[in-house]
């Protein structure tokens, strides 16, 4: 069975339409798919309308940037209402928050150098959400880098210029919303924050005690041993199993839909919960 549960549309940082996204999912034979774009539900109604037309078992479910002391993190809401309104009101005050930080990480290039970083990058973008993604494929588009990690490394982290700090809403709040939905709430990468892994159990077990329901053991580029070790901590935390390929569509990202190492994953698989 192949199961998809982290993918992106144009409604946040991805190029394809939920459609598209819907139709490449059948095309690579997934059994369930979720859309989960960043801090946005509005593409969820079209991919699921075409998702039962094409017979795919759909999850609705939202990415949602959070704030846990001083580590961001992303986390996944599995199952949700889109018509919740906490829910609702907490991703209008992260997109506000997004809204602004587009606008001073433009500011911020510009005084490195790169004029006009804001409108060019703006022009990637569908929505008026634009992410460090969407600047990332800018910088790739004028040549200034040559692909993601080297932006990244250059200009998005530490004290780089366009590493502008963002206050997301707490995990705690991030959580209830989800919860407040009716959905499951999953720590999205947990490997890709870097952590020790004292400091990484010490994350989870902070996000479980106010409500965590689960970890992404499983994305595109898990090996063996990344495998086990999300799986051993989320067995320690007593926390569910569930996998994403993180597919944004970008041309030069070689993840691909549906595309994640096949894994056993038991009765602890989030699916059995939804």
């Amino acid at each position: 069975m192949i199961v998809d549960l982290h993918t992106h549309s144009y409604y946040s940082d991805g190029v394809l339409s939920p459609k598209d996204i819907v139709m490449k999912a059948v095309n690579a034979g997934c059994h369930f798919l979720s859309l989960t774009d960043h801090d946005s539900i509005e593409g969820l109604k079209e991919a699921s309308i075409c998702s039962k037309d094409l017979n795919l078992n759909f999850i609705q479910g939202v990415e949602i940037s959070a704030k846990h002391l001083s580590q961001s993190i992303h986390i996944v809401g599995l199952g949700v209402n889109p018509y919740n309104k906490p829910l609702l009101d907490g991703l209008m005050k992260n997109n506000k928050l997004r809204i602004n930080r587009a606008k001073e990480i433009g500011k911020s290039l510009a005084h490195a150098g790169i004029e006009n970083a804001y409108e060019k990058t703006k022009s990637l973008s569908k929505t008026k959400y634009i992410t460090r993604t969407h600047f990332a494929q800018m910088m790739i588009k004028e040549k200034i880098c040559n692909n993601l990690p080297s932006v990244f490394k250059k200009y998005m982290t530490g004290n780089k210029p366009g590493a502008v700090k963002v206050d997301w809403a707490s995990s705690v709040e991030v959580i209830n919303w989800i919860h407040q939905s009716g959905g499951l709430a999953i720590l999205a990468h947990p490997l890709r924050y870097k952590l020790t892994l004292t400091k990484m159990k010490k994350l989870v077990s902070e996000l479980k005690d106010i409500g965590l329901d689960g970890i992404e053991i499983v994305n595109s580029f898990s090996s063996l041993d990344d495998i086990a070790k999300s799986k051993k901590i989320a067995d320690e935390y007593e926390l569910l199993y569930s996998c994403g390929s993180d597919f944004h569509g970008w041309p030069n990202q070689s993840i691909e839909l549906g595309k994640i190492p096949l894994y056993d994953y038991g009765k602890k698989f989030v699916l059995n919960y939804l």
